[in-house]
């Protein structure tokens, strides 16, 4: 198995595999004529998004600077609207649905670690290394994440949600509510 096949199955990998590195400069290079175009040069935004991204559906904006790890393992849905300053590590697949509100600042981590320190870091010599594992996150349709949310990795938020700013968000939210707090939490259901 690849390192990248690794990576997608939530298993450990090697985030400095040759074919992860050559993927993550591709993106880097995107992201740097996406960020420094003009506003106004809509079909060279399109072609870019379109290069970089897994899907891009009709209607997608997207505003600058935005920021992601490798891009092609990221889709989103007709109509969305992703705001400034957002961050999606797409170490494993991001899916967002359609209709959706991303604010500024909402940051999407897919990539974790172990949390003690002695399982996180291998010493190899006069090298050390730490390990990585992914889990993906979807974001169903019509859904509203505020500004500076944070999204942990393996979470899945049902549709016809909306998400308070400021919010971290755990655990998974089911469809047709409002949730916020930090840990976010199920406030009410909309109906």
């Amino acid at each position: 198995m690849t390192e990248k096949e690794k990576m997608l199955n939530g298993e450990y990998y090697d985030s400095r595999d040759p074919e992860l590195i050559k993927i993550y400069h591709k993106a880097r290079k995107l992201l740097k004529d996406y960020n420094n175009l003009n506003s106004e040069l809509i079909q060279e935004r399109e072609r870019i998004l379109n290069e970089l991204f897994e899907h891009k559906a009709h209607g997608v904006w997207i505003e600058i600077p935005f920021y992601c790890d490798y891009g092609e393992n990221i889709s989103i849905g007709e109509n969305t609207f992703v705001n400034t300053n957002c961050m999606f590590l797409d170490n494993n697949k991001i899916k967002i649905g359609k209709n959706g509100l991303i604010a500024p600042y909402v940051q999407i981590y897919t990539a974790t670690h172990p949390l003690k320190a002695s399982e996180r870091i291998v010493q190899n010599k006069n090298e050390s290394r730490y390990l990585t594992y992914t889990k993906p996150v979807t974001i169903g349709d019509n859904v509203w994440v505020g500004g500076n949310s944070v999204i942990f990795p393996g979470v899945t938020i049902g549709s016809n949600v909306t998400i308070g700013a400021g919010s971290v968000v755990t655990k998974d939210i089911p469809d047709n509510v409002l949730a916020y707090g930090n840990p976010c939490k199920v406030i009410k259901i909309l109906e």
